[in-house]
């Protein structure tokens, strides 16, 4: 309104009597008014809060909603009285604050959510302290409203939050239940994110691996015209960006479900493609990209390797949450170990234990016992997982049509993302020369169950 400079918004009370005159002509049409003490000290024109509140009674049957900072608030339905008390109060919570951007409009939001419902005004008032306490104890304005989810975790244990910020199962509600989109009912997916592999394939046809990003580009194609044969309506897809950027590109933007590998093909104890420097390497990914990671683990390794790959992990996991990726974890378990049907599970749950909760699961094709205990593992650690997604491993077709029989029947298993058993086929023959680029993305393509 001009009564302060520039840059001086700091100053939160001047007083006007023609911004309170002109204030006045407008109160009468609204049915609600909230504002902080000094807001109603200017709309009111006194410095006194409850002679404001009286004069904004005298020109409006509105309800009054009082914010009044750390206390909380106060709620007027009728008549001003005597002592602040006398109204609805609704006492705020102790949080220590980062930051007040965006927290009178976290506020109105939580008080909105119960009246636009006919909830009382103590729960309605409870929710808008709720989050205006969440937004002033973040860094951020708008990413850091709080969901519904987060809203109930957080009422349900203020008392004992005073660092919401640093509390873990908070930031982890926060982080999944803000994803874009909120679900993916399934994923049926053409992995070809292989590095090795193909360079290994083009080795051996006497091909240049030149031409490897331009078979990844046809790949992509292949993908999404099997998707149409299939009735899918979001192809899915794992693509490298070694081999494979310009078919990161050409996928890019269009609502799939991609996933990008980070790990070094083959290594164990794991290492990244691009180096340590994760934040270098994640910075720049668009969000619509998920983070890959494929560890050869087993929960009885040697102890010095196991906790080598699980700190790794774990550097991963904070990566993507700091930079709002989702993460893919696919677990295969060393062909050189003895296996059952705990391994995976244990698996699982080691990595859970230390607080790493990724999106997705990636798992090989597992019996009906070892299902059952990894659905039961992620279940019970993190509702909000997405789920798992099973991997071919160059299986013959008939072994990963049972595996998916085998998987159909956990709710857990969202789906596949199966590459050579797709693809190896087809891509040995363009390499070749045998075929052309329109009969590989017809092969693959025709050959991608639904």
């Amino acid at each position: 309104m001009g009564l302060t400079n520039p840059g001086d918004g700091e100053t939160r009370f001047v007083a006007d009597d023609k911004v309170t005159t002109d204030l006045q002509r407008w109160l009468p049409d609204f049915d609600l008014i909230v504002g902080t003490e000094e807001e109603f000290h200017i709309a009111g024109g006194s410095t006194d809060t409850l002679a404001a509140l009286r004069a904004v009674r005298e020109v409006s049957e509105a309800t009054l909603v009082c914010k009044l900072g750390p206390m909380g608030c106060v709620v007027f339905e009728g008549a001003i009285h005597d002592r602040i008390e006398d109204g609805v109060l609704v006492k705020g919570v102790q949080v220590e604050v980062l930051n007040v951007l965006g927290a009178g409009d976290a506020f109105m939001s939580g008080l909105l959510r119960g009246w636009l419902r006919g909830e009382p005004w103590q729960t309605s008032a409870a929710y808008a302290n709720a989050c205006g306490a969440l937004v002033v104890s973040r860094h951020g304005c708008a990413p850091a409203m709080p969901t519904e989810d987060e809203l109930f975790d957080y009422l349900d244990r203020r008392d004992e939050v005073p660092r919401p910020d640093i509390d873990q199962r908070l930031n982890h509600l926060h982080r999944v239940t803000t994803r874009v989109p909120a679900q993916w009912p399934e994923v049926l997916g053409l992995a070809f994110d292989h590095r090795r592999q193909l360079t290994d394939m083009a080795r051996e046809e006497y091909a240049d691996s030149a031409r490897l990003p331009k078979l990844k580009k046809l790949l992509v194609s292949a993908a999404e015209e099997g998707a149409k044969l299939g009735g899918i309506t979001t192809p899915a897809i794992l693509v490298d960006d070694v081999l494979g950027q310009e078919a990161l590109n050409q996928a890019s933007g269009k609502g799939w479900w991609i996933g990008r590998p980070v790990e070094l093909p083959g290594s164990r104890p794991l290492r990244f493609q691009h180096g340590d420097d994760l934040g270098a390497c994640l910075r720049n990914w668009p969000r619509e990209q998920i983070i890959k990671c494929l560890v050869f683990y087993h929960p009885d390794d040697e102890i010095s390797l196991r906790l080598e790959q699980e700190e790794r992990l774990r550097q991963l996991y904070q990566a993507a949450c700091a930079y709002g990726l989702e993460l893919l974890i696919e677990v295969i378990p060393p062909s050189s170990m003895p296996g059952d049907d705990t391994t995976l599970p244990r698996s699982l749950q080691r990595l859970y234990n230390l607080g790493i909760r990724p999106d997705w699961w990636k798992l090989p094709t597992m019996s009906d016992a070892a299902w059952q205990a990894v659905g039961e593992t992620i279940e019970r650690e993190d509702t909000y997982c997405r789920g798992v997604v099973l991997l071919g491993l160059d299986a013959p077709m008939d072994d990963m049509k049972r595996g998916f029989d085998e998987a159909a029947k956990h709710p857990c298993c969202k789906g596949f993302t199966v590459g050579r058993t797709l693809f190896a086929s087809a891509s040995r023959d363009w390499l070749a020369g045998r075929i052309d680029d329109a009969a590989l993305v017809a092969r693959v393509a025709k050959i991608m169950p639904s």
